[in-house]
């Protein structure tokens, strides 16, 4: 609904129209937007019918005995004048202004629904938000707590750094260890790894007791800090490249790196 029909539907000339009270230019403005606008046509048709309803469930019928005397009392006086009774105007207005109000208090109820249906929506919305920024905050604390413990292993005296750099075969190759005995614990930063063919990959190793042990495959996409299995009494670590996928046995003359531990 625009706004010019909205603001002629609310000024009541509609309703004054119904009385008869309107001057001939309010006439031939309702009849124009009663032609016009299909919601003012409904809105007209809705009073009508409302008028009606209320006059019919309000009629009395009439004595049959009237109609007689009526006939009885023209025939004996002469036919004069009669000025317009008020009563039937009177209480056609009582009937609009009755519908009206119906009317109104109809719409006003289904504003007021909708704006607490839009405002139910609302709440649901900022509800599910702070249910999603809780789980963000706990999913946060938690990688904060992780990186924290991370920083005290290494952080600790007992902790020892070992930093593997590569050979001619992989000049930019370099990584870190970090093996704390007493807590039992390795992890490793890849800081930067050469390029290989996607058909091969680079492979860690522990050099145990002459032989070389898997300790998991180094990804150039994974360069951040990660644990690495540790084992008691490692003389070394050797970083060899593999096929793709790992080898169960380290191909030796395929080495880029070792390092002697202490």
């Amino acid at each position: 609904m625009n706004e010019k029909v909205n603001t002629f539907l609310n000024s009541g000339l509609l309703e004054k129209y119904l009385l008869g009270e309107t001057t001939s230019a309010e006439t031939e403005l309702v009849e124009s937007h009663i032609s016009r606008y299909p919601e003012v046509q409904n809105a007209y048709n809705t009073l009508q019918f409302n008028l009606e309803v209320v006059a019919k469930s309000n009629a009395v019928e009439a004595p049959k005995s009237i109609l007689n005397n009526i006939l009885d009392e023209l025939d004996e006086k002469p036919v004069i004048a009669l000025k317009p009774q008020r009563n039937y105007r009177k209480w056609y207005k009582y009937s609009i202004a009755a519908s009206i109000t119906a009317l109104l208090f109809a719409a006003t109820s289904y504003i007021f629904y909708n704006q607490n249906q839009k405002l139910a929506q609302e709440n649901q919305v900022v509800v599910e938000e702070i249910f999603d920024l809780r789980n963000d905050i706990d999913k946060h604390n938690e990688m904060l707590d992780k990186v924290m413990r991370q920083l005290l292993k290494l952080n600790n005296p007992e902790t020892e750094k070992y930093i593997i750099k590569g050979n001619e075969r992989a000049k930019n190759l370099k990584t870190v260890a970090y093996i704390n005995a007493k807590e039992k614990t390795s992890m490793i930063d890849v800081v930067s790894l050469p390029q290989l063919p996607e058909e091969q990959c680079y492979q860690i190793w522990a050099e145990l007791q002459g032989k070389m042990v898997n300790l998991g495959i180094l990804d150039k996409a994974d360069r951040k800090l990660r644990s690495i299995p540790y084992m008691e009494d490692v003389q070394g670590l050797s970083i060899t490249i593999e096929p793709k996928g790992g080898n169960n046995i380290a191909s030796k003359e395929n080495s880029v790196a070792n390092i002697t531990l202490h």
